[in-house]
């Protein structure tokens, strides 16, 4: 059954719709990066610590943020004096930074769909 040049208009106005929502949501993005926090528990180097000989007596944590740059992982280590404190920001910024890829592909998709929907009816357009 052929499609309306109504129902493409309700459906490219829902489109519409969707798409600003989408951006609402970018502005509501705080600070982001992408990468990982770690916390690293470490053996010292000194055969007589008790690092060495028992993993559940190592020393940290220390924490490290990871993130990719020009295909390459960088290690930054997050200072001993901010760490726990730190921590939860550098993790509020990896999940704002998954947040916006994931608001980012869907305004992709719904822009595609809408971009094969417009193709299709040169009448519609004018709605850009």
């Amino acid at each position: 059954m052929p499609t309306t040049h109504s129902s493409r208009s309700k459906t490219l106005n829902a489109y519409a719709k969707r798409f600003q929502q989408l951006k609402a949501d970018l502005a509501q993005i705080e600070y982001f990066s992408k990468g990982t926090l770690l916390a690293r528990m470490v053996r010292c180097g000194k055969p007589q610590c008790a690092c060495a000989k028992d993993p559940s007596k190592r020393h940290g944590p220390y924490y490290e943020w990871t993130y990719k740059a020009r295909g390459k992982t960088v290690t930054v280590r997050v200072t001993v004096r901010l760490a726990p404190e730190a921590a939860p920001l550098f993790r509020a910024a990896a999940r704002q930074y998954r947040k916006l890829k994931t608001i980012l592909n869907r305004m992709e998709t719904l822009s595609r769909q809408a971009l094969g929907k417009l193709a299709k009816d040169p009448s519609s357009r004018s709605s850009i």
